[in-house]
């Protein structure tokens, strides 16, 4: 069975700024190399999306989408049981920033968190991204988890 891969958005694949005019929020920055780091390992495992932004969820999902992913809108509140009662935690990678991913961060199989993370989330981290979130986090972790995992170190492809 494959592993599950859960990336919280904003904040990870973001650089977790919202750009507001004054018609509200209109943009959002989400980095280059992300992408990348997802094909190395799309077909290893099952990678899902999650944001809990309401009022930024069409930008979100229009980048998910283009690249092929699924998203679901999931409120920060109510995260750690959306996951647990719809994946095996112990068959989980999660990547989040925030003080509502901590717990999940600590209790996946392996928590990642960017280098610009909440405190708390870093805290329980079994890895935490040499790049930011908007920067690479993503990309950092996909080759992480492809080396842990699948014991793919990418020499050969360079």
């Amino acid at each position: 069975m494959k592993m599950n891969l859960l990336i919280d958005v904003d904040g990870v694949m973001t650089t977790g700024q919202f750009l507001y005019s004054s018609k509200g929020k209109v943009y959002k920055v989400f980095g280059a190399h992300d992408a990348d780091g997802l094909k190395l390992i799309k077909d290893k495992v099952n990678i899902l999306f999650i944001s809990a932004d309401k009022r930024g969820f069409q930008i979100s999902k229009k980048r998910i989408n283009d690249m092929g992913y699924d998203i679901r809108l999931v409120v920060e509140e109510n995260r750690y049981d959306w996951v647990k009662n719809n994946f095996d935690l112990k068959n989980t990678i999660f990547i989040g920033d925030g003080i509502f991913d901590a717990k999940l961060i600590r209790d996946c199989k392996f928590g990642i968190a960017p280098s610009n993370a909440r405190i708390e989330a870093k805290m329980w981290a079994d890895y935490i991204t040499h790049s930011k979130s908007g920067e690479g986090a993503v990309c950092d972790a996909c080759i992480k988890i492809n080396k842990l995992f699948f014991g793919d170190n990418l020499k050969n492809k360079t």
